[in-house]
Order: C-alpha cells, then structure tokens, then sequence
C-alpha cells in the first residue's frame, strides 16, 4: 500500500511519490538557538523525528536535514541582555553555542537523533557566503534590488506569490505597511540582506557589511544539500507564512523547483493558552523530564494527537499518558517471566492482522492516533494469552518493533528504579516460600508492603508476576 501525505501546498492528500525510488530527501525547520528548548519544540523535533523513522522503516533511504539558525535577531537580543557591554559577536555566538548544546541535549534526553550519519544539520553562520552568492544571483536575475546597504527580493516579480498560504496578494498588500526608514519598493518585499548596526555581529558583502535575513538561509542549506528540487519540506503552521512562502518565491526566483511535499504541523499550547515566560507557563524539556523522568509519557501525549492538529498540553492529559505507556510496561514485565519454547516461523493471524493495521494507519498521512490504538490491540489480545509463552514471544517482538518506529521503548528506562527489580522478585520468592511453609500472615504481610509502594502482585498460572500501580 503506497503512503499518502497531505501536501499543504495543494491543499489535499496525495499519495508519496519521491524523486527517486526508495530515496526521500527531506528539509525541516529547525531550532533558532537564543532560549532553553521547550516542548513545543519537542513536538517539531519528535513529529519529523517518527515520519523519518517511518520512512526508513518502509524501505526508504532517508537523507534528512535539519537547519540550525544561529545568525538571528533574537539572538542578538539574548546577547545584549546576557552579556550587556561585551563583544557583541562573541556574546551571539556563546549564546548561540550554549542553547544548542541545550538543544542537542534535550533531543538526547528524548531518543531523537541529532547531527550525525542520520541527521545533517548546517549552521545558518556556515552558509553565509552561498547566501551572499544567491542573492547575487537573485539581484541579477532582476528578482532582487539593493537599497541603502539593504537587499530586498522584490515581491512583483515572484510567481504565485501566496500560493503556499493561499493567500492573494492583492489582498496581502492592502494589509501591508512600510515601517518608517526602510528601503522597500513594496510593504511586501522582504529582506535578504541586512545593513550592518552598531556593534552587531556582520560580514563583508558586495552591499557592505551586513549580515542574512532569515528566510534566505532556509533556501541556500536545502539547494545545496538536497539539490534545486527535493521531496519534503516540513515546520510548524506558523512557518507557512511568511517564511515558507518566501523561501518557495526567492527558491523559485533563483531558478530551482525547490520542495514537492510539504508537512505542517500545529502548535502546542498549556492549558488552552500560548506558552509564554510572562504566564508562568513556559515548559522546558527539562522541566518535563525533571517532573515525569520518562521522556516517552511527553512522546505518548504527543502521538495521541494527529501531526497536522494543535495539542494542548494539561497535566491531566500527561497523566493519561503515563498511564498508557504503563500498560505497555507492565505488559513487557509480565512478558518477562513468561517461559517459552522457540517462536513460529510466521506470525500468528492476530499479530500479522494488528501490525497491517499499525502501517496501515500510518500510511494515511502518519496517523500516529490509529497507530497507538493498534499498539494498545496487540497490549490487550497478549495480555488474553499471557500463558501461552510461544505467543508472547511473537507478540513482544512485534510490540518492540513498532514502538522503536515511533521513537518509544516498550521497556523501562535503565536508569529507572535501579535495584527494583531484583528486590521485589526476591520479596517474591520469600512470599512464595511463607505459603509452602503456610504461613499466611507474612505472605499477605509482603504482599501489602509491596502494594504500600505501588508494586501490585498477580498470581497467574505461570507464576506470579507484579506490576506498577496505575
């Protein structure tokens, strides 16, 4: 069954066709380095983190760039405040330097793989002088002009401008206004280069010195890593417009086809509300993992929302997913103790039917929602047959298998409750041995210490196994 995606620039699903066979080359947005990574930016990162495990899982080879935007003024800005008087460039460029490593470390926490064989992930401060020869390629393809150490592309002379958006552009210019001191011919053009301030960081260009606007950067990484035409472009809804739809009219200016497909995600919000420092809601990585301790229960939550919808984040619903990943775990506990001869040759008919349904779901535009419920089926049909050892052995694999290709684990973090394990089988073994010896009392005395620190027992007919309260 082919995969189908909806494409945000025709507006529809479409079924997944790559440039080449077996080969998808995919750009996606990326972290702008000047605060703490939250979880909003855990969503992005974790959305196309499943869509290029699920890919590569179907057989393709993934070739998967994620930009870091490290010129910028926000960036700027943090470096003023932090740093106030110092070097201004050195300052952007610690700043820039510490909230990556910040970035990488939260991904790390998360099981999302960061630059390396997988991910190629280019420095927008890397790419400066292909920037400076794409915009004078730009100006002299007449789809440019400079204006006062400025560069603008002019916006008359792109095609379909607001094609992306779906926006008209006549409508778009009755909206517009031309802040007081700039150098446009139109409200809509936008900045490609930018005249160099007092103090701020800048590098040597043919306009002087100056440093990129930040759509053009987007339009330079992905052409020269992927090429002038590529497959999938991927970021958050409120990247549609203006970003997106500028780097698809100076990408298209300068000659290039640029992205086939593109994927939006929506946004997260707290409690029906914008994250925000000011509303004392603001949730770094760190502070869920702080909280929680298990960065899978913020993967769950994630998944029970389709991609392309808004999640809003609640401590009830992070609770819900700490009580699905359990059933999962305990599942996984149970399966343990289980004993079993060799597994079948072939599936058994229930197993094969709930891993159709898992890829089946995910190849209607990666419905990450349809595939946990297929996850959660095969929880339920194992836990109906958790006697039979051959079963477990078959459904357990499969469990592992789909829960890697949604970057979860079916197991226990390692560095979860060390020592747990060993001391409530041995808390077991002793409670087995009072009831040979008839001594009920100290049975039932072990069994409720257990249940006091939320390790439920079950006595089954393949031995007792035990649990984590939900």
């Amino acid at each position: 069954m082919p995969i189908h995606i909806y494409n945000s620039l025709t507006r529809k699903k479409e079924e997944f066709i790559p440039l080449e066979p077996l080969k998808v080359k995919m750009y996606v947005c990326g972290p702008t380095v000047y605060d703490a990574p939250h979880i909003g930016h855990a969503r992005s990162a974790y959305v196309f983190d499943v869509i290029r495990r699920y890919l590569t899982y179907r057989g393709f080879e993934v070739k998967f760039v994620r930009n870091v935007t490290d010129v910028d003024d926000k960036i700027i800005d943090k470096a003023n405040k932090v740093f106030p008087g110092r070097d201004l460039k050195v300052s952007c460029e610690e700043v820039a330097r510490t909230y990556l490593d910040e970035y990488h470390q939260a991904l790390k926490e998360l099981n999302i793989d960061t630059c390396g064989e997988k991910i190629i992930e280019p420095k927008a401060s890397a790419y400066i002088p292909k920037m400076i020869d794409f915009i004078s390629d730009l100006i002299n393809k007449g789809k440019a002009y400079a204006s006062g150490g400025d560069v603008y592309f002019d916006i008359t002379k792109a095609k379909d401008y607001g094609k992306l958006s779906n926006q008209s552009l006549d409508k778009m210019e009755s909206g517009a206004r031309v802040a007081a001191n700039e150098n446009k011919r139109n409200p809509l053009d936008f900045a490609l280069w930018k005249k160099a301030k007092e103090n701020e960081p800048s590098w040597p260009s043919p306009w002087g010195q100056g440093r990129p606007g930040w759509h053009i950067e987007c339009s330079v990484m992905s052409s020269d890593i992927l090429g002038d035409e590529f497959d999938i472009h991927g970021g958050g809804i409120d990247l549609i417009f203006p970003h997106h739809e500028n780097e698809t009219a100076q990408s298209e200016g300068a000659g290039k086809k640029f992205a086939r497909y593109w994927i939006h995600h929506g946004l997260l919000t707290i409690n029906s509300q914008k994250m925000s420092k000011s509303l004392g809601n603001f949730i770094t990585v760190r502070d869920f993992i702080d909280k929680y301790q298990d960065a899978d229960q913020l993967k769950l939550l994630f998944l029970s929302t389709h991609y392309a919808h808004p999640v809003d984040y609640t401590d009830e619903k992070a609770r819900e997913a700490k009580q699905a990943l359990e059933r999962i775990r305990i599942l996984q506990d149970k399966a343990s103790g289980i004993p079993v001869k060799k597994a079948a040759g072939s599936l058994p008919k229930d197993i094969e039917e709930i891993k159709d349904g898992f890829i089946k779901a995910m190849d209607d535009d990666f419905n990450t929602p349809q595939a946990l419920a297929s996850i959660f089926e095969l929880v339920n049909v194992t836990n109906k047959k958790i006697t039979d050892g051959n079963f477990v052995l078959s459904a357990m694999g499969v469990l592992k298998e789909l829960c890697a290709v949604l970057g979860i684990s079916s197991q226990r973090p390692v560095n979860a409750d060390i020592g747990l394990d060993a001391r409530v089988n041995e808390a077991i073994n002793a409670r087995i041995r009072a009831r040979k010896e008839s001594n009920f009392a100290l049975a039932d005395k072990i069994r409720k210490d257990l249940e006091a620190e939320g390790i439920i027992l079950e006595d089954t007919k393949a031995g007792t196994t035990w649990r984590r309260k939900l």
